[in-house]
């Protein structure tokens, strides 16, 4: 690709390795209802916007959370449910990283919560000596700390503003198709990665690196 200067990354699925799935499972075993009738990575109820915008703090989130799924047992089994979906940071993806910022500005761009936020940097510190990643970006957008969430337009917007980005020189990658349909309707080039598939290999197949 020409004329290409910036690349927003996803977290979830591209630089983390991350299975829904996996919480569905642990909330069923739990909850009173199915879980998936009001979480996917398609869609979620306000409950789970709000607190991916970090208008509710994790008390809340837990305590709202208890009383929509009707559980009366101990937080910490709906702490292990919900963070169950986060797995691990295959080392390679830091040399795409690497890589990547020594030829382009990089952003990341993530739906998350303070919760999860925890959750990883703690894993990157223990597995990887990483203390967060600073280093590895130009700068780190999560959606619980702006207020904003993929797939509305306006995230990409205030991320191409703040750093003086074009959308036609910028890419942006996602396993979601819904937040690429986001980042495509603001003009930036998005491309959705699909499931399996490094984000290496696509960086390579639109000749990134």
């Amino acid at each position: 690709m020409r004329n290409i200067k910036n690349i927003i990354f996803d977290l979830g699925g591209v630089i983390i390795n991350l299975d829904i799935n996996k919480s569905i499972q642990e909330f069923n075993k739990i909850s009173t209802i199915p879980f998936q009738d009001i979480y996917t990575q398609a869609n979620q109820t306000q409950l789970f916007n709000d607190f991916d915008k970090g208008l509710i703090s994790p008390i809340n989130f837990f305590e709202n959370l208890k009383q929509l799924i009707r559980f009366n047992g101990d937080d910490y089994l709906l702490y292990e449910a919900w963070n169950a979906m986060l797995l691990d940071f295959p080392e390679h993806r830091f040399d795409t990283l690497i890589e990547a910022k020594q030829n382009y500005k990089t952003f990341l761009l993530s739906n998350t919560n303070e919760t999860h936020i925890e959750i990883f940097e703690k894993d990157l510190r223990r597995t990887h000596g990483i203390q967060n990643f600073e280093d590895y970006f130009d700068k780190l957008y999560y959606s619980c700390r702006i207020g904003m969430r993929k797939p509305d337009k306006e995230i990409f917007e205030f991320v191409l503003k703040e750093n003086n980005l074009k959308p036609e020189e910028t890419v942006f990658v996602d396993d979601s198709i819904q937040h690429v349909k986001g980042a495509g309707e603001a003009g930036l080039n998005a491309y959705l990665l699909e499931k399996n598939m490094e984000v290496k290999t696509l960086l390579n197949k639109l000749n990134l690196l």
